[in-house]
């Protein structure tokens, strides 16, 4: 059967601060994220199948993706665990705001990485994550392909 790719879209709002980096980004700032998702698989051929035709419900791909990512990252402040801005994260939590430490730089290069793991653990075995685009603006998004992967 054929395959196909389906994708979806998410937003969310993200902020971070990237540690000893040399420019303006170093600054605690934030960002209006949008991710696509893209899925290949091939459509349900068992017409007794509730989702009959479908490679995945979008609504299955919404809720992993919301699960892991968009929940997780939304209105968060992310930090490289190892930053000196530990102390400003714990304060942060301390105060009731959300805060996440990571074991990697948040740039989107990285997250896009840490994204693909995430959502790869939680699809079916017959849907492979084909890709992902991670906008942090209007201009700038970084890209996971599986194919670069292998």
């Amino acid at each position: 059967m054929s395959k196909i790719r389906i994708t979806k879209q998410f937003s969310f709002e993200t902020g971070h601060a990237l540690y000893g980096y040399d420019g303006k980004c170093k600054n605690v700032h934030g960002h209006s994220y949008n991710l696509y998702v893209t899925v290949i698989g091939s459509p349900i051929s068992d017409n007794s199948n509730v989702k009959f035709g479908m490679v995945i419900d979008f609504g299955d791909l919404k809720k992993i993706v919301k699960e892991d990512i968009v929940d997780v990252f939304d209105h968060a402040t992310v930090f490289n665990k190892n930053t000196p801005h530990v102390e400003l994260a714990k304060e942060l939590q301390d105060r009731g705001h959300n805060v996440l430490l990571v074991d990697y730089q948040p740039t989107s290069e990285m997250m896009v990485i840490d994204f693909a793991e995430k959502i790869k653990e939680r699809l079916p075995d017959n849907i492979k994550l084909h890709s992902l685009k991670l906008q942090e603006t209007a201009t700038s998004f970084a890209e996971w392909y599986a194919s670069d992967n292998e």
